[in-house]
């Protein structure tokens, strides 16, 4: 009764905070609600007995991927929408009869579907040796694409950033 509790409650927190990360105009408010986002999926792994990924998804989301957001937040110096722009009206309808078609869809298919036959059983335990032996040999060239990608991330945040100093 407590686990269901629990994960009722943080599913709940989980959902307000990335609806929290979509809605909102100011970007570090994004990132914070994305931080308790990512904080509610490690809740959720602990549920599940996932210790060794809920401790990465701190350490490697939480810590690493939020601080190189906010580090290219506060490198592009964003400013606030002026209160004066006006938002099209025709946009924000359609965004939000696809919202809720999108809502009564999920809610037919929930409805819809038959419940789970039985839980699924508990995953192996895989110690932190075992994982990193398949980080680094299984899945190096994926791991090394990510290192890559997060690199171009940065090198595109510094040349917007720069903006149109000179031009020729």
């Amino acid at each position: 009764m407590a686990e269901a509790t629990a994960f009722y409650l943080t599913s709940a927190l989980l959902l307000t905070a990335a609806l929290w990360v979509v809605i909102s105009r100011q970007p570090m408010i994004s990132v914070l609600a994305l931080l308790v986002a990512m904080f509610c999926v490690a809740v959720l792994f602990i549920l599940l007995e996932a210790y060794i990924v809920a401790a990465l998804q701190i350490l490697l989301y939480a810590g690493a991927v939020l601080v190189l957001f906010v580090f290219v937040i506060m490198l592009l110096n964003l400013k606030r929408d002026e209160p004066a722009r006006v938002r099209s009206v025709i946009l924000q309808g359609l965004g939000t009869v696809t919202a809720g078609l999108l809502f009564v869809q999920l809610a037919w298919l929930l409805l819809a579907s038959p419940p789970p036959p039985a839980p699924y059983p508990p995953a192996p335990a895989a110690t932190v040796r075992e994982l990193g032996r398949l980080l680094f040999t299984t899945y190096l060239i994926p791991f090394e694409l990510t290192s890559f990608l997060i690199l171009a991330a940065i090198i595109g945040a510094v040349t917007l950033a720069r903006g149109d100093t000179h031009r020729d």
